[in-house]
């Protein structure tokens, strides 16, 4: 019974490999006999294929995001939802004692962390001096994530005021190796020595936040006194919850966790705690009404949709320029008959010649995407590569091989065994009207395709346009920060002295968060005079130097800016028009306010200015003046042209006054820009995409055209016979696809605006979906069908009639 499994298992792999020889034989036949076509076909399968194999991978790449971690399944991050005057906020700041006293009161939950990532800090160890990044963490913290250690224990990992976690990367630089750096001491910010209780591996690409450090979170206490109040909110929470808890229940448990804690919470103000799946963070991260709506997901979505329409494009390319072909093999196909050969064997045969081609085409798209890859890994800042070692890449290859081969070739096949051998060979060759129909539907849903991308790619780009180029309420050009650490931070007076008497500096200031686009932290307990005692509206808050408003050029609608002359100045408030409306005062100047107990005056009214993100609205703003020593950056204008000028003059100084740190600047137009990067990400592929889409629709609209040329060469001769011009005869052939292409406007453009619109949605500030856009975009589609038919409709038009019917 064995030796005949093994016989027919034998017998069935011959079978399997003449199959395949015979496919080889009869699709390299056919490619030798129509070379042109069958080139045109295999490059436009092979682009299709190419595209949606990039965007495939960077999909993969992006859903593998943050999901390395073991305990994946179990471990979850804290988000706020924020109830104020009958309007919902939410976000991922949580206060900074929360992490500890959830794991305390709630069961279920076996570890809890808090952090507090990126930021910035200067290192120095065995005679160099290095600027890394990373943050502040709970001794929890290696216990919930797996991060890999090469020395050290996750249970000791960051357990003491002075633990320090590293990565293999900084072990390196500072010692040359993690074993080395193991037990070390190296001094943070020139005022701590932090002792090297682990060497973690580097981070891996598929983690969305990376850090080269990690110091332990009462260290983060000494240098923020704020992060132990429950009514200030800034750093994140994690949780690993134990095996086999519901999270149902731990975010029934946590819900109005705060209202013992939170002693500001009022009918019109309360904070509800919820809860995600870390891993779920990366994608999902946008909120809608307290909710938690879209993301990065949306362009996952967008453009998995656009690598299946790519590929449904070249597929319809094929299925047009095959039928174009049936002409020159309408009497192969009749002889074939005539002969005896079956229709099911004929379906066999231009299957196994799509699915040939469709391999080839598949070969040219693995060498074109290895090639791509380094410029769209710089386009979309991932570093994606082949992957050639896993199995389930070839088996996901083999098998979309063969799908898009049975769908390109499916209608050619019917179609040309349909053909009746004694109509082909007395050269008759007829098709049904719904044969037409069908091509002619084709050629209408590729460009309804390629019409949406257009729309999508100009409104696309003119969102970023809107967003690069839009007035922020301040000037981000030739202004740059400075991070105030080490003595830049005590000595900032004596600094700001020296910078003014530099050339090329127009004007210093200063400010407590790290740019002026990064201005975040939100606070209740503001009071002033008539205020409702049931309404607690929560205000973003920031603290500034002299000459904030002439180094940002900021727009003062009332009062003054803070000033020397101004001794009151330290008890002073600047506000935006949102917090005035909110505080109602009509002549604010000199009313009071109090913030965090503090009671002072307004001095000044701005001008509402963007300073976070413009998917965001202007929220209420209160500025007050910075402590003497507070940390932040340093705020300078340069004069235009003289940036490199100044740059040199403010690191002379950085290294006279603060010779343990390396001199650092950013310039805020580039951080600017950085809040885009998904945007930007997205413009670029929808650019890249269109155009593609394009180029294969026209290869299909190209056949079609040779089709239709075919078809209608003896019509065409014969009317050239009665006196018909080459010109009329050019629009017969060529109006028929301008109709098809209008056609396709009509059907993409509420898809295109709905779409669109949608997407838009996502921001607070948008651009506005314009007639004209889709004017556009149709013009263009007709402009590119003419020209892409028009060689072929001027050719037939000027072929000599005699050529044609001399078979009649």
């Amino acid at each position: 019974m064995v030796r005949n499994q093994l016989i027919r298992r034998y017998w069935f792999g011959i079978k399997i490999a003449i199959m395949l020889n015979y496919f080889f034989r009869i699709g390299w036949r056919a490619i030798k006999n129509n070379k042109v076509f069958s080139l045109i076909n295999i490059l436009g399968l092979a682009l299709g294929l190419t595209c949606s194999l990039l965007i495939f991978l960077w999909v993969q790449d992006e859903r593998n995001m943050d999901n390395f971690h073991a305990n994946g399944d179990r471990l979850y991050t804290v988000f706020e939802r924020v109830y104020v005057d009958g309007k919902i906020n939410a976000g991922y700041y949580t206060p900074g004692p929360l992490a500890p006293e959830l794991k305390r009161l709630i069961p279920e939950i076996e570890y809890a962390s808090g952090s507090a990532i990126p930021d910035k800090l200067t290192f120095e160890a065995a005679d160099k001096i290095i600027k890394m990044e990373g943050g502040f963490a709970d001794s929890d913290y290696f216990k919930m994530f797996s991060y890999p250690l090469l020395e050290g224990s996750a249970l000791t990992a960051l357990n003491s005021p002075v633990s320090l976690a590293i990565s293999d990367k900084m072990a390196k630089q500072f010692f040359g190796s993690a074993g080395a750096a193991f037990g070390k001491t190296i001094r943070c910010n020139n005022n701590k020595d932090l002792s090297v209780t682990a060497v973690f591996a580097d981070c891996p690409n598929n983690a969305s936040q990376k850090f080269d450090f990690l110091i332990n979170w009462r260290t983060l206490e000494e240098y923020n006194a704020s992060i132990k109040n429950w009514n200030a909110n800034g750093p994140n929470t994690h949780l690993l919850l134990k095996p086999g808890a519901d999270p149902m229940v731990v975010r029934t448990k946590i819900k109005k966790f705060l209202d013992g804690y939170n002693k500001e919470q009022t009918a019109s103000y309360r904070i509800e705690l919820d809860m995600q799946r870390f891993g779920d963070g990366y994608l999902y991260s946008n909120f809608k009404n307290g909710r938690i709506e879209g993301g990065r997901i949306e362009y996952i979505r967008i453009f998995s949709l656009v690598a299946v329409f790519i590929l449904l494009i070249a597929c319809i390319n094929f299925m047009n320029l095959t039928t174009a072909l049936s002409a020159r093999r309408g009497k192969e196909i009749g002889v074939r008959k005539v002969a005896g050969a079956l229709r099911s064997s004929l379906v066999r045969q231009f299957l196994g010649e799509a699915v040939f081609i469709t391999s080839l085409s598949v070969l040219l798209s693995l060498i074109g995407a290895s090639l791509l890859l380094p410029l769209f890994n710089q386009w979309t800042g991932k570093q994606i590569e082949l992957p050639v070692t896993n199995s389930y890449f070839w088996l996901g290859l083999a098998a979309l091989t063969l799908v898009t081969g049975l769908i390109a070739g499916s209608y050619p096949a019917l179609l040309l065994s349909s053909f009746k051998p004694i109509r082909v060979l007395k050269g008759s060759l007829l098709f049904s009207q719904t044969a037409g129909r069908l091509r002619k539907g084709l050629v209408v849903f590729q460009f309804v395709l390629s019409i949406v991308l257009i729309v999508g790619t100009l409104i696309i780009s003119r969102q970023v346009n809107y967003v690069q180029q839009t007035n922020l309420g301040y000037r981000r050009q030739n202004l740059l920060y400075i991070p105030l650490e080490g003595e830049l931070a005590n000595k900032f007076e004596l600094f700001s002295q020296l910078a003014l008497r530099t050339p090329g500096i127009q004007s210093l200031s200063r400010i407590s968060t790290q740019s002026p686009s990064d201005i975040e932290n939100q606070i209740g307990g503001v009071f002033w005079e008539g205020k409702d005692p049931n309404a607690t509206p929560m205000f973003t808050q920031a603290a500034t130097g002299y000459d904030l408003v002439k180094t940002m050029d900021l727009k003062l609608l009332q009062g003054r800016d803070f000033s020397r002359d101004f001794a009151s100045d330290s008890a002073g408030y600047l506000i935006n028009e949102a917090a005035l409306k909110i505080i109602n005062y009509k002549d604010p100047i000199g009313k009071w306010l109090t913030q965090w107990g503090k009671k002072g005056t307004i001095i000044g009214v701005l001008k509402d200015f963007h300073y976070t993100s413009l998917h965001e609205p202007i929220k209420p703003l209160i500025i007050r003046m910075a402590a003497p020593g507070s940390h932040g950056s340093a705020l300078v204008r340069t004069e235009p042209g003289k940036t490199p000028q100044a740059l040199a003059g403010l690191e002379q100084i950085a290294k006279t006054l603060n010779p343990e740190f390396s001199f650092t600047y950013f310039f805020s137009d580039e951080e600017y820009q950085r809040l885009y990067k998904s945007e930007q990400v997205a413009n670029r592929l929808s650019n890249a995409f269109a155009a593609l889409a394009i180029f294969i629709s026209c290869i299909g609209l190209l056949g079609l055209a040779m089709f239709t040329a075919e078809r209608r060469a003896k019509e065409m001769s014969i009317r050239k016979v009665l006196g018909a011009r080459a010109a009329v005869l050019f629009m017969l052939l060529s109006g028929e696809f301008v109709v098809l292409v209008l056609l396709a406007l009509v059907i993409a453009i509420p898809i295109a605006w709905f779409s669109m619109n949608n997407w838009l949605s996502n921001f607070a500030y948008r651009i506005a979906i314009e007639w004209w856009i889709f004017g556009l975009a149709g013009a263009l589609a007709v402009l590119i069908a003419l020209a892409t038919v028009s060689f072929q409709a001027i050719k037939a038009a000027m072929v000599n009639p005699i050529k044609n019917l001399r078979s009649e």
